[in-house]
């Protein structure tokens, strides 16, 4: 490699998978840039009251702790075996590994990457072909009302899918009305027991969706129901059965807690907590400020209508595919991601940890030099791990030392 000029990357995204990225790019002597449309790792922070279900060490590598120790000797860590909070981790780890002499000099943060193109092809030239990579990337960024171009050899799309909720409707498109309401509707974690709890203390609260954002709302609901017996909480679920998944001899002990607990509360009825399964949404309307809303369901056959002050609609996130319209990848047309990737998670169990082994190649893109990783390459399925990215990042490492873009050390 001596006499070459550094492989110009581009990392979107300062989240987990970003930095670990940008980290071992760096230390291989790529030259990088990461762009970050909020602050360092901004999606963590939006659910950083919520403890994370696996263990310190699963979400943290070597090389990353290594970086740390070379910057500050006496940084303290959390016990390996610890689950810690998502503010938590952004203090002990994330933040002090984006400060280190590998990184602090190559983040932009408040700089939203808009779109990527080729810089000599549209999408419709030469599908598939090597020769695309001659072109470069192009992509337009937005740093507040300006704009402005750069450009890259590799992109990695590290970009996640939190800052994209899907609709609450049946049949996932917007329920009526939903679209003109959900400035008012919270599809994200609210931090119902601490920041956000006046929001909800003595209100009627309605919660849509089975999964375990779900279950973190209802659970946090129930223990306010516990300090003002008049807060209420109404959950819709689309299936019939306990709403929230549990995996026999469950090695991530925080996870079954949490399932087994929301469980009970739909079971019995405890923490003022009706559950209404069976139920697909068909209207919403926001009443106005301090009003509430008036929200209209198909519940087992029969139209039912509620009243509620606060409405959570965790129904899950979906990734932002404009970003690289006008490059060729091959989306799957159930997931959203990456055609390659999706077709071997299809083998999956539903359990995170039972992720199938992947193959160099399933990383490909038909758009040569781009790589989507990270919770954006699983498309709208949720069993994503930071572990798994992070053997996604050793993946491309050795597929741009194969291509002659960098060279491991």
């Amino acid at each position: 490699m001596a006499g070459k000029k550094p492989t110009r990357i581009a990392v979107i995204g300062a989240g987990p998978i970003g930095l670990e990225a940008a980290l071992r790019l760096r230390q291989l002597g790529a030259e990088v840039r990461v762009y970050e449309k909020g602050r360092i790792a901004d999606h963590v922070r939006q659910w950083g009251h919520v403890v994370l279900f696996t263990p310190f060490a699963m979400n943290t590598t070597p090389a990353g702790i290594l970086a740390i120790r070379e910057e500050n000797r006496h940084h303290v860590f959390p016990d390996p075996q610890q689950c810690i909070s998502g503010h938590e981790f952004i203090r002990c780890y994330l933040e002090p590994l984006a400060r280190t002499q590998w990184l602090r000099d190559c983040i932009q943060t408040n700089t939203q990457v808009v779109r990527i193109g080729r810089g000599q092809f549209l999408k419709e030239d030469l599908p598939g072909s090597r020769q695309r990579a001659s072109g470069g990337f192009r992509l337009l960024l937005r740093q507040g009302e300006q704009e402005l171009l750069e450009e890259a050899d590799v992109v990695l799309d590290c970009s996640g899918t939190y800052s994209q909720h899907r609709w609450l409707g049946e049949g996932g498109i917007p329920a009526l009305g939903e679209m003109e309401a959900q400035a008012h509707i919270r599809y994200n974690l609210d931090d119902i027991c601490g920041s956000r709890a006046e929001s909800y203390r003595g209100r009627t609260v309605m919660v849509i969706g089975a999964g375990y954002s779900a279950a973190t709302a209802i659970c946090a609901l129930a223990e306010l129901a516990e300090q003002d017996p008049a807060t209420w909480t109404v959950w819709l679920t689309r299936r019939e059965g306990p709403p929230i998944r549990r995996f026999p001899h469950d090695p991530l002990l925080e996870r079954d807690r949490l399932a087994q607990q929301a469980n009970r509360l739909a079971a019995r009825g405890e923490g003022n907590v009706e559950h209404v399964p069976q139920a697909f949404v068909q209207a919403v309307e926001f009443l106005g400020q301090d009003k509430g809303f008036r929200l209209r369901a198909r519940v087992q056959g029969k139209v039912r209508t509620w009243e509620v002050e606060r409405l959570i609609a965790h129904v899950g996130y979906s990734p932002d595919t404009e970003i690289y319209r006008e490059l060729q990848v091959h989306e799957c047309y159930a997931t959203l991601g990456p055609m390659r990737l999706a077709a071997t998670l299809f083998s999956m169990t539903g359990d995170c940890l039972q992720a199938p082994a992947i193959g160099p190649d399933t990383l490909r893109n038909p758009e040569p030099n781009l790589y989507i990783l990270g919770a954006k390459s699983y498309g709208r399925n949720s069993a994503f791990l930071l572990q798994t990215g992070f053997a996604q990042i050793e993946t491309v490492l050795a597929l741009l030392h194969q291509d002659g873009l960098i060279s491991l050390r």
